[in-house]
């Protein structure tokens, strides 16, 4: 079955932060979506890549060697493996 999903209707459904809800599934994959606030533990991901579309607000992603900045209609994809 092919259907679509609306962001906005979605985040309206999210009430909480830190908690990731399912939004759709592609291939062998979830698509996550997650309201956040104020900062999270270094970690990485051995198996697999981690990507972070913002939607509304900024998200500043810290790297040991810098950090990336990421606004509004913007994404960035974290390889395997990166600490952040």
């Amino acid at each position: 079955m092919v259907s679509k999903v609306n962001v906005q209707d979605k985040f309206l459904q999210i009430i909480d932060y830190w908690n990731p809800r399912i939004g759709g599934e592609l291939n062998d994959s979830y698509v996550k979506m997650a309201k956040i606030k104020g900062e999270f533990i270094w970690h990485h991901h051995d198996h697999e890549d981690e990507m972070f579309f913002v939607w509304k607000g900024r998200l500043l992603i810290r790297l040991r060697d810098g950090e990336i900045a990421v606004n509004e209609g913007e994404f960035v994809i974290m390889p395997k493996g990166v600490e952040h």
